[in-house]
């Protein structure tokens, strides 16, 4: 039988071929088919297997390729139908080997039949409206399946774009079609007999379903190969179906419609999840379409709220603490298919009132994921069918979370859409959320794919826009509610949601992922513009959480690491929170929080980091402590000696192998080792910053201190303007009190206890352990000592502390130590005792020198650091004018300068973190060294650079704070007797150096750089106007203040050109000086700001440049040079109204100083108005000396009213 079968296929197609070689035919193509193929096809297809899978696949092809190059006439439907239920049948039974030449040849095919049936609108009328005429659409589908698990999965990603293209063209006719039925009313018919709905079109709902299922595969196997052209045009179709189904209103609840629903979102998600394009323009669209998915499958559903709910609704304001009872339910999870049965006895969670519905599975094959962990055996068929319609719900939130992962920015626009602005505790059906689907979908994936998208939202870029929501209550908003009082509604009401389910939530999993959401809600709130009693509710949640423990024994570590984590979070924000600081305070005072004896959060804390048994717990909570001491400083110092005590046993337990140790370093190592060191070095190191900070709170440590009042800066004018100096590593002491003023800090009388009581039990401990992260982290307590902690020790304690720093320094061999043994020194050398201690500075600068050499810039950056540092305490030292006990050798002083100065001049060719704290060192040393003999513009040829290539002797200058001393003038007699340098050219490397820096250093480089030629400038040993790169240095500070797009560079440049005390220092600059400041202040108004960040220092800006013009001002005559009179009479009109606007100004401060009575204010004003009145005296004689009387008779009158200012 099998052999007449073989014998009858080889007959037929062989007679086929002969005959239409055949010229002309004898018989038309359709009959020959319908005679040798169409009357036997099933004879034709049995024999299929028995035939070499080659043959077949030749045969089928020759009658592909024959029936495509022929005309369609009035049988071609006929013919398409019979070839295409042919291919059908012979690919189940055949494997067909496909390559890519036929693979095309079988797409075009497969394409013209699809378009014989979909393609003109006759048609489609007369194939949709039943299941036989689309049965060979349907058998295409299976056919482009078989292809495509057989070739199509190694096949190249153009071959793939084909097949996709060709779905595409189905689905576009098919929903063209649907659309046109109007399917969303007209279609559907009542069926009396069944008491079901049926669908006149289910069909093209199901063609459609298995081309996007088959489209979602093809994605899938491509990858990140997708063609541009192949996404572009399936994200424009399936924004077409998207757009359909948003404007068709709520979705439909049936199982063949849950098939289509879900097909259409994970195809959307595969094409969203790897762009390869802009879809700006669809992006409105598909979330309005994805929304009305979030309670698919539930919206027939009603929705109650449990009792708890239900009293948590009444509280309309936040407390720190929830109001009621929060129990946690005992017992094992209960999927929500569960809970019905148990309802009577015991209360739901969530409660889903199911109403009778029945849906009648549409027939047809599904070609879809499989539903077979649903089975219909299992619960009722309510029951399964929000399982089922889960998996559009879910599909839908992943498509959310690929649009907002794919552009952030854009995605922003929605959030009002996605998330809740209030009553997020109460479930609404039309108007759902992302909220609503993580508080009460009945399914858990669906609820932590909810939370997945949430934290997608919350993280990276697209969180920083939330830093301008405010909330405002809803009486204060009026009518128009502008964007960021939305978003501050969002955040009030992501916060109530988020911390319900964390309050409620017993999954861990869910749990998990709230505490995840928590933690990036917190870093992107900005609590100072949110209700002052939000941030500590959410701390007070979380220690009710901490506290009440979790229920397995199995979740506890992990969650309970993340809930302190989270914890950590809540008390890092920055700025620290007054209400936080009271809550603690509070706590601190009584030790208890609540009346039923529960621990403090702190006591609690305290605890858990005893827990060395568990070095996870121990860890995280030792994380949060150390955020307490940085943030609430005055708050952790009180627990002292608990921290003490604490950090000491670990420190005994983990580096003195003790026999009768608790637990031994080798459990440590079981949960640590394979990350951080056999010997838990991040454990031990988390308790060595903890004792840092408490010891930096106890200490008052507010960073570096400054050694000199900055003078540059300290003007009249910039006195209104608050600068305020945040250090990253010093404890927020702005919380706790007023300001410390400059270079008087308050002695904490019990620092010197704590810091002798660490240097004696904790620090020898672990300054010399195996492990150099331990080994770093001791060295970094040194780095957060102050001056006056310090000279309060014992001289032994204080050798201690040099030697420990320096020794590591210059003998350690892990280059991280190094790094923050040169910090330490970097710190300490600023201390102002420090500088009268020669034989330490020369200790600090071999150490500091010893390290720039490091191949790692990281140790290079911090030596460099403590070189500019050890070169602002020299400048200290010259300031001095009478030493106090014995000077230093002047030969060991012009060695160590000489020694600076050479190695900072190498650094400004490293990079930019190194160059600009190298510049720095310049700009100290040449505020103080005497340069007794340099060349000047009448002396010798320059070089390439505009420099004078000579210089002789270079000595020790008292550098002097007031910038208007005159350079020419008689100095004081040098603390060190002048010294000569080995190198005679270090002035004019070193100008060099600055200029160059300018030119290829960052931000901070040049600004860094004009604060260095202030310094310059200082140095009254030099004839400023004779120097020949002068002209060069003001040109470059010019170009600075006119076109540097960074504020700080342009005040500090204003700050540098008010420095020389006369006209004559500026030499030939000195008519470009006063028309760039002018140019300058003209156009300041129009100046764009091209980042956030320079916007808070726009009015320091207009202040300093505003001081700096008015002090050139004061300097002009009529004896300048004409170009300059002339300039300054074409800006007469200019500078009248300036100057008026300013005597405006000073009136109105005036006005405000008499009624706050305040002296200091009175004599700021003075000083304003003097300079003012010196810039309006110096103009009103270049204008009448230049015979221009009606212009000096207005700045007269201004000069009269400037004068009768009080």
């Amino acid at each position: 039988m099998a052999s007449s079968s073989v014998r009858s296929w080889r007959t037929a197609f062989l007679t086929l071929r002969d005959e239409t070689l055949t010229s002309p035919p004898r018989t038309s193509l359709s009959s020959l088919l319908q005679h040798l193929i169409f009357s036997q096809s099933g004879t034709l297809i049995s024999a299929s297997p028995d035939l070499p899978p080659h043959e077949v696949m030749s045969d089928v092809m020759f009658l592909v390729e024959l029936v495509g190059t022929s005309s369609e006439g009035e049988d071609a439907g006929t013919t398409f139908v019979h070839i295409s239920h042919l291919i059908h049948e012979v690919s189940r039974h055949v494997s067909l080997e496909m390559n890519s030449s036929s693979w095309a040849t079988m797409m075009t095919f497969l394409g013209k039949v699809v378009e014989f049936y979909l393609g003109k609108a006759d048609k489609r009328k007369a194939f949709t409206g039943n299941s036989a005429s689309l049965k060979p659409i349907m058998e295409i589908l299976e056919i482009l399946r078989h292809f495509s698990n057989g070739y199509g999965r190694n096949c190249l990603p153009s071959d793939t774009a084909v097949l996709v293209k060709l779905l595409l063209h189905i689905v576009t006719c098919s929903h063209d079609e649907l659309v046109r039925s109007s399917y969303s009313s007209v279609n559907k018919q009542f069926s009396a007999d069944t008491g079901t709905i049926i669908f006149k079109y289910s069909n093209l709902w199901e063609t459609q379903t298995v081309a996007l299922t088959m489209i979602g595969e093809a994605f899938s196997r491509v990858g990140s190969f997708v063609p541009v052209e192949m996404w572009q045009s399936t994200i424009e179709i399936l924004r077409k179906v998207m757009d359909a189904l948003a404007s068709k209103g709520l979705p439909v609840e049936d199982h063949a419609m849950n098939r289509f629903y879900t097909s259409v979102l994970h195809c959307l998600h595969l094409v969203l999840s790897d762009p390869k394009g802009s879809f700006s323009e669809h992006v409105a669209s598909i979330v309005a379409a994805l929304r009305v998915f979030f309670l698919y499958g539930l919206s027939n559903r009603s929705l109650s709220v449990c009792p708890d709910r239900k009293k948590e609704l009444g509280s309309q304001t936040l407390k720190p603490k929830f109001s009621g009872s929060a129990k946690i339910e005992h017992g094992p999870y209960r999927p929500p298919h569960l809970r019905k049965r148990e309802i009577i006895k015991m209360q739901p969670r969530r409660v889903w009132d199911f109403q009778s519905s029945s849906d009648q599975e549409s027939s047809g094959v599904d070609f879809t994921s499989s539903d077979s962990e649903h089975s219909d055996t299992d619960g009722s068929l309510k029951e399964v069918d929000y399982f089922r319609s889960s998996k559009a719900r879910i599909a839908a939130m992943l498509c959310v979370q690929d649009l907002c992962q794919a552009d952030p920015k854009l995605f922003t626009t929605y959030w009002i859409v996605l998330l809740p602005t209030s009553d997020v505790l109460q479930p609404r059906k039309y108007e759902a959320t992302l909220m609503t689907c993580l508080l009460f979908d009945p399914v858990l994936k669906a609820r932590l794919a909810s939370a997945s998208t949430l934290a997608a939202m919350l993280d990276g870029p697209s969180s920083n826009f939330l830093q301008a929501a405010e909330y405002k209550e809803s009486s204060k908003r009026g009518s128009f509610t502008a964007f960021s009082s939305s978003l501050g509604q969002i955040l009030m009401q992501l916060h109530t949601g988020i911390l319900y389910l964390i309050q409620h939530e017993t999954h861990s999993g869910l749990l998990a992922s709230s505490f995840k959401i928590l933690k990036l809600l917190i870093s992107a709130t900005p609590y100072p513009r949110m209700p002052s009693e939000l941030l500590p509710t959410v701390i007070s949640s979380l220690r009710m959480r901490i506290l009440d423990g979790f229920q397995f024994k199995t979740d506890q570590t992990a969650l309970l690491a993340i809930a302190l984590s989270c914890l950590g979070s809540a008390l890092s924000t920055s700025p620290p929170s007054p209400q936080v600081k009271e809550m603690l305070h509070e706590e601190n005072s009584t030790g208890f929080v609540e009346t039923s004896g529960d621990n403090g959060i702190l006591l609690a804390l305290l605890k858990f980091s005893e827990r060395v048994a568990n070095p996870t717990i121990s860890f995280e909570a030792f994380q949060v402590l150390r955020v307490v001491s940085h943030n609430y400083p005055t708050i952790m110092a009180s627990y002292w000696e608990q921290v003490s005590a604490i950090v000491y046993r670990l420190l005994r337990l983990t580096t003195l192998e003790a026999p009768n140790s608790e637990v031994s370093i080798r459990s440590l190592k079981g949960d640590f080792g394979n990350s951080v060191g056999s010997s838990g070095e991040k454990f031990i190191t988390a308790a060595i910053k903890v004792l840092d900070e408490c010891l930096r709170a106890i200490s008052g440590f507010k960073g570096t201190e400054d050694l000199l009042d900055d003078k540059l800066l300290d003007t009249p004018f910039m006195s209104d303007i608050m600068r305020t100096k945040r250090i990253s590593s010093a404890p927020s002491h702005e919380v706790d009190g007023p300001e410390v003023s400059e270079g008087d800090q308050t002695v904490y009388p019990s620092g010197s206890r704590q810091w002798t009581e660490a240097i004696e039990k904790h620090l020898p401990l672990i300054l010399f352990h195996n492990s150099p992260m331990v080994r770093a982290a001791s060295l970094t307590c040194f780095a957060g000592i102050t001056s006056s902690i310090f000279f309060s020790l014992t001289k032994e304690k204080q050798d201690y502390v040099l030697s420990s720093s320096i020794s590591a320094a210059l003998t350690d061999e892990i280059a991280s130590v190094r790094s923050v043994a040169c910090r330490a020194i970097g710190v300490m050398a600023c201390f102002p005792q420090m500088s009268y201690r020669p034989e330490i500075l020369k200790k600090f600068i071999h150490a500091a020198e010893f390290n720039t050499h490091d191949p790692l810039v990281s140790v290079r950056i911090t030596a460099s650091w403590a070189l500019a540092n050890i070169c602002d305490s020299l400048r200290h030292r010259a300031n001095d004018s009478i030493l106090e006990g014995q000077a230093a050798d002047p030969k060991t002083d012009s060695h160590s300068i000489a020694l600076l100065a050479e190695c900072a001049l190498r650094l400004t060719k490293d990079g930019d973190k190194v160059k600009s704290n190298a510049v720095r060192a310049l700009g100290n040393l040449s505020r103080f060294v005497q340069f007794t003999s340099v060349s000047s513009i009448h002396d010798e040829s320059v070089d390439h650079m505009g420099v004078s290539p000579t210089m002789h002797n270079i000595g020790l200058l008292p550098a002097n704070n007031d910038s208007k001393s005159s350079h020419g003038a008689h100095t004081s007699r040098s603390i060190i007797e002048t010294a000569s340098l080995r190198d005679s050219f270090w002035l004019e490397r070193m100008v060099q150096a600055f200029l160059s820096c300018v030119t290829t250093g960052n931000v901070k480089v040049q600004w860094n750089v004009c604060h260095a030629l202030s310094n310059l400038f200082l140095n009254e040993t030099l004839r400023l106007q004779d120097m020949v790169w002068a002209p060069s240095v003001f040109s470059i500070l010019l170009l600075l203040l006119r076109d540097s797009s960074n504020f700080k560079i342009r005040i500090h440049a204003a700050a540098a050109l008010a420095v020389p005390a006369s006209r004559l220092d500026y030499g030939t600059s000195f008519t470009d000086v006063v028309q760039g400041l002018v140019h300058t202040l003209e156009g300041l108004g129009s100046d764009l700001i091209s980042t956030p960040s320079s916007f808070k220092y726009k009015a320091a800006l207009e202040k300093q440049l505003t001081s700096t013009t008015l002090l050139v001002l004061g300097l002009v005559s009529c004896f300048c040079h004409q170009p300059l009179r002339d300039f300054l009479v074409k800006k007469a009109s200019f500078l009248e109204e300036w100057l008026i606007s300013l005597c405006s100004s000073l009136e109105n401060s005036n006005q405000r100083v008499v009624e706050a009575s305040l002296s200091e204010n009175k004599e700021g004003s003075m000083q304003k108005k003097e300079m003012i009145f010196g810039a309006i005296r110096a103009l009103l004689e270049v204008y009448e000396g230049n015979h221009y009387r009606g212009i000096a008779l207005k700045f007269e009158n201004l000069m009269n009213r400037t004068h009768a200012l009080s």
